[in-house]
């Protein structure tokens, strides 16, 4: 048998009151008028009011002639759903009275006892639980960076917008132009600084029209804006591009230069025009920015059909080059190095071509441009390459020991194959490391200096010969050759056009002479055209040159013929 022993009404009483007084949860009892009859501590504490000061007071505090609209109208329902169903409960926000907001779930419920009417009321505090829900929402939908709407909410807004407007809705895309080039100089902090910045900057315009202005993330942005004539946004745009004109200061903590300036390119499409579906919309004006990124960036470009057969006709391009670098269609070249006093062939350079299958023979200025945009320059360099090795060995057969020059740049120089291909061709083709000229350009030098050291010393210790291709038109040439192992200075034909009537020409290559001397390099002159060019050349100590003088770029086989007639003629 148990020792349970039922509670007295007296105990049983104090005990229910003493579980209420300890409940989290607030409780308060009202009379039939609802009006404050008891209330626990909790409750006390949520509001703010102690008991003494609630009973008798109706449920709202005040007279219902002292409440806001919206709190007479709460009380109304409240009154009635009791009437109707002797039950009510709603989630609402409840001021207390400190001035905090709190979002409660509450409940009533009419109780008969005797002969009186109660009502027993719960309140939760759900403002934890609703605050973090709140943020959720607001990671899933806000840049937490600049606190702008994400590309969902920006899609959200269009489509709401298209479906309501009599308007003209203009989609706007925006990138910062150089944006890696500055992330890499300003750091993360710094970054964040500049990307602040233009928001706030955008937002100080006040631009007319503004529905949204939302960040995709990074240094992508979009703009919504209606108009009667989506031809007025130009205005708006143009008072942004103008804005870019003013520098942004970094500060003297940073590291960095203290005025950068923003360069912007923008792309535009709108509605009824160009589409009617948000997505379209947004591709089209994404096409539109794309174009002008392509072009240079800085402008702004309003979507049309050219930009889609532009694109249509990149697309198809680069199909082509990819069949290209897989099918063996881009060839090699010879154009002869000749010496000045001889005549004789002393090397090649190597010149890419392109035999395409419907086009013929195409010439680097139709397709070299897309093979940088489409990243396909080490394919393109690898097919050269392997092509001119085969080449060296076959004349190294023939007993003709000759050197090819190829060119290369910086995309090729970070490729991590690159200096195993080329040692490895060697090797497989028997071939020596001075046969084996690089050039290099100025430009290549420029952007990706340090790589490009690492490269050019592996391959100097594997002996392979370098060149500096078109010295003289960059901005740090001297440097240039003190700071890398070249074998050769190829003088630009910018310097040789008119080296036989212009003075100042005249004393430019003259100057690079006697450096090359004094740092003991070989100079080639590009570009020569004229005897009276190769005669001031040999004059002035110049001993190998290159040029349609002497022989523009051949075939394998014309390159062949003529190394064949000159040991021949010996």
């Amino acid at each position: 048998m148990s020792n349970f022993e039922p509670l007295s009404v007296l105990t049983k009483q104090q005990l229910m009151t003493e579980l209420c007084e300890r409940l989290e949860d607030a409780i308060f009892i009202l009379d039939s008028n609802l009006r404050y009859l008891s209330v626990n501590a909790s409750y006390e504490l949520m509001i703010g009011y102690k008991e003494a000061f609630l009973v008798g007071r109706p449920l709202g505090i005040y007279a219902a002639e002292f409440l806001s609209v919206e709190e007479q109208s709460i009380l109304r329902d409240i009154h009635h759903n009791l009437d109707e169903h002797g039950f009510y409960e709603l989630d609402f926000s409840m001021a207390n009275r400190y001035g905090q907001t709190l979002d409660c779930h509450i409940s009533y419920r009419r109780i008969h006892i005797e002969q009186g009417t109660y009502h027993v009321c719960m309140i939760q505090d759900l403002s934890s639980a609703v605050k973090d829900q709140k943020q959720l929402a607001h990671l899933l939908n806000y840049d937490q960076l600049t606190g702008l709407p994400n590309r969902k909410v920006f899609l959200n807004q269009t489509s709401d917008i298209l479906l309501d407007s009599y308007q003209e809705v203009v989609v706007v895309r925006l990138n910062i132009d150089r944006y890696r080039n500055l992330s890499s100089l300003l750091g993360p902090e710094g970054t964040n600084k500049l990307i602040k910045n233009f928001v706030s900057g955008v937002e100080a315009l006040k631009l007319k029209n503004l529905r949204c202005f939302s960040h995709f993330g990074g240094d992508d942005f979009a703009l919504l804006f209606e108009y009667n004539d989506a031809n007025l946004v130009r205005h708006q745009l143009d008072t942004l591009m103008q804005m870019c004109e003013r520098p942004f200061s970094l500060g003297k903590n940073q590291a960095a230069d203290n005025n950068i300036y923003y360069h912007v390119s923008i792309g535009v499409s709108y509605f009824p025009k160009d589409d009617c579906d948000v997505i379209e919309l947004l591709t089209k004006a994404e096409k539109a920015l794309q174009y002008v990124k392509q072009h240079g960036g800085d402008d702004i470009r309003w979507y049309d059909d050219a930009i889609e057969e532009d694109t249509a006709g990149s697309l198809q391009l680069e199909a082509e080059l990819r069949l290209a670098t897989t099918a063996g269609q881009f060839v090699p070249h010879y154009q002869p190095k000749f010496s000045l006093d001889t005549g004789e062939i002393t090397g090649f350079e190597a010149l890419v071509r392109w035999q395409h299958p419907t086009r013929g023979l195409l010439k680097p200025i139709h397709f070299i441009d897309a093979i940088l945009t489409h990243k396909l320059s080490f394919e393109l360099f690898s097919q050269m390459a392997i092509q001119i090795a085969k080449q060296l060995s076959i004349w190294q057969q023939q007993g003709f020991s000759q050197h090819v020059c190829i060119n290369a740049d910086a995309a090729e120089f970070s490729h991590p194959e690159f200096f195993a291909m080329v040692s490895g061709l060697l090797v497989e083709h028997d071939i020596a490391a001075h046969q084996l000229h690089i050039e290099v350009t100025e430009s290549s030098l420029i952007q990706r200096h340090d790589n490009v050291r690492k490269q050019l010393n592996l391959l100097k210790e594997l002996g392979i010969c370098l060149a500096l291709d078109d010295f003289g038109t960059g901005y740090a040439s001297l440097s240039y050759l003190q700071e890398y192992p070249f074998d050769f200075i190829k003088i630009d034909k910018s310097f040789i056009s008119n080296i036989d009537t212009d003075r100042t020409q005249y004393a430019i290559v003259k100057a690079i002479l006697d450096l090359a001397v004094a740092l003991d390099m070989q100079v080639v002159a590009e570009g020569i055209e004229t005897v009276e060019q190769r005669d001031v050349l040999l004059d002035m100590g110049c001993e190998n040159g290159q040029g349609y003088w002497f022989s523009k770029p051949v075939t394998a086989d014309a390159a062949t013929k003529m190394l064949m007639e000159q040991h021949t003629a010996k």
